[in-house]
């Protein structure tokens, strides 16, 4: 069984996040925050956009990453499992910070992720038929100290930096950010509750992956049979516990959206910002677009624009 970096886990800190400003490279930090007119006039409100997606890993994964490796000594390996974008961040990080790293990727993941992730530095292997069947047999690899995303706490207040950015830039009526394994809304959602009660923090999950909503609802991390959408970055089918808990003390809502929403928003992105978004980095457009939401000005995060060969052709 691989080692484990931190097996106490604390509860997340803004004390934690705003030292996470001072130690993530550059690179990710301070990333656009864009008011533009033409999306708000679709959308029919107010609606700024934080685009994670000018960065070497062209994700908002980079914060995270370079914060948990940031503790760790230089010559070690550490192992995790990866749909792409938190494979990509992990190796760009432990490249710059002499660390190896290992991970595990579905046997079905993202060509271009994987071939991204390698280029990076990383090694991959390949197992199971999702994500979270790549991430059991990444638990049981000796070879290395396994971090798992949604479970350590440096990688939720690395992301969370982006709540910090988002509030210190505007007051907010909510913040809408697609959920995974659970560390960007969590690390966001306990930044804005910590400084800014009142604005509401809502999770978007696929349709046809809906454990981590489920989960939030109930308080039991119960896993689906299987996952199906477009959206491979936030296709959980195991929910992380601590992830869970987390999320029940910060978030105020979480919504469904299908996968025809995460197109049309993709194209939404594309012909009003000029930016290509992956499904997943949709999330919260299609949420904004189909979802009731609460009022005043809101914040979308665009977590990544890793697509898929022949995404973009569909969504054009």
């Amino acid at each position: 069984m691989a080692i484990v970096y931190d097996t106490q886990v604390s509860e997340l800190s803004t004390a934690r996040i705003e030292r996470a400003m001072n130690v993530i490279d550059p690179v990710f930090l301070r990333t656009p925050l864009v008011a533009d007119s033409q999306l708000s006039s679709q959308l029919g409100r107010e609606v700024l956009v934080k685009v994670e997606t000018v960065n070497p890993v062209r994700c908002f994964k980079g914060r995270g990453a370079d914060f948990f490796l940031s503790g760790m000594p230089p010559g070690r390996r550490v192992i995790c499992a990866s749909a792409g974008n938190f494979g990509q961040a992990m190796a760009y990080a432990g490249r710059r910070r002499g660390i190896k790293v290992r991970v595990y990727a579905a046997h079905n993941a993202n060509p271009a992720k994987i071939d991204r992730m390698r280029a990076l530095g990383a090694e991959i292997l390949r197992a199971g038929n999702d994500f979270d069947a790549a991430k059991a047999v990444a638990q049981r690899d000796p070879d290395g100290v396994f971090v798992e995303d949604g479970h350590e706490p440096a990688l939720a207040e690395g992301a969370g930096t982006i709540g910090a950015e988002l509030l210190a830039a505007v007051d907010l009526g909510a913040v809408v950010v697609p959920v995974g394994n659970g560390s960007l809304i969590t690390g966001v959602g306990r930044w804005i509750k910590d400084r800014s009660p009142s604005t509401k923090v809502i999770g978007v999950c696929a349709s046809g992956a809906p454990a981590m909503r489920t989960a939030w609802r109930t308080g039991r991390p119960d896993s689906t049979d299987t996952v199906d959408t477009i959206a491979d970055g936030i296709a959980v089918r195991v929910p992380v516990p601590v992830a869970v808990r987390w999320m029940r003390d910060v978030v105020d809502d979480v919504v469904t959206v299908d996968d025809s929403a995460l197109v049309e928003s993709m194209r939404l992105a594309a012909d009003t910002l000029g930016l290509v978004i992956e499904p997943s980095g949709a999330a919260g457009l299609a949420a904004v677009c189909h979802r009731p939401m609460p009022e005043g000005r809101i914040a979308v995060v665009l977590t990544g624009s890793n697509t898929a060969p022949g995404v973009v052709t569909v969504a054009a």
